[in-house]
């Protein structure tokens, strides 16, 4: 498998990298904050070292989106507190999908709610939703998971409106980074689904966090 391309194409838009320093986007009521941009490395023998995209966001709620691999235990914990937060102030987190190096350590948030791709549970109850009906989970009016199948069946992204940066997409595997077209389907489950999901997210999201690299812009014309 290659997670790396070269070439953004996107129908009807144009695609920018954003600086590796440019993680932070400030909004009312909901700020977002990319704890640990995800990557992706092939190695000489062909075997490839990554690690998923980790996510923050603050503001009436506290909602981490996807948790990193289980070796990033520590780096979590430490970052959660370099905010002033213990794992018990995390009131939600979000998987985007089930792949270890996205959910390695739902372990550490016993009480949040869990949204897990489809599933939403608190504690060994789980919630009906629509999610699989393609309908979004709707945390209040600011943010909403929304259901972006392809690369697993499952896949969900976080949408947060009202940031400094207009609409911001926490878009785990959906995107593998800026510079995917090369590379994605060869990651996927369903490439005609993902295909749609991808289009859809470019078409509403000013801003898209990807699963294994940095933050990157949308420009429409």
């Amino acid at each position: 498998m290659n997670r790396h391309g070269h070439d953004a194409v996107c129908t009807g838009v144009q695609t920018l990298p954003l600086l590796d320093s440019q993680t932070v986007f400030p909004g009312v009521p909901y700020s977002v904050s990319v704890l640990k941009p995800g990557y992706c490395r092939p190695q000489p023998d062909g075997s490839f070292t990554a690690d998923g995209t980790v996510s923050l966001i603050t503001g009436p709620r506290t909602i981490l989106v996807d948790t990193g691999g289980p070796w990033d235990r520590d780096f979590l914990l430490k970052a959660l507190k370099d905010r002033g937060l213990d794992p018990e102030d995390v009131q939600l987190v979000v998987g985007t999908h089930g792949h270890s190096d996205h959910v390695g350590n739902l372990s550490l948030f016993p009480h949040a709610l869990m949204i897990v791709g489809y599933d939403v549970s608190e504690g060994d109850t789980y919630r009906p939703n629509k999610l699989s009906e393609g309908e979004a989970y709707v945390i209040d009016e600011h943010v909403c998971v929304v259901p972006t199948p392809g690369h697993t069946l499952q896949d969900v992204s976080v949408q947060v409106k009202g940031t400094s940066a207009g609409t911001v997409l926490v878009a785990g595997d959906l995107f593998e980074c800026c510079s995917d077209e090369d590379s994605w389907r060869d990651l996927s489950m369903n490439t005609a689904v993902q295909e749609v999901s991808r289009q859809e997210a470019l078409r509403t999201a000013d801003v898209i966090i990807p699963g294994h690299g940095v933050p990157f812009r949308v420009l429409r014309s």
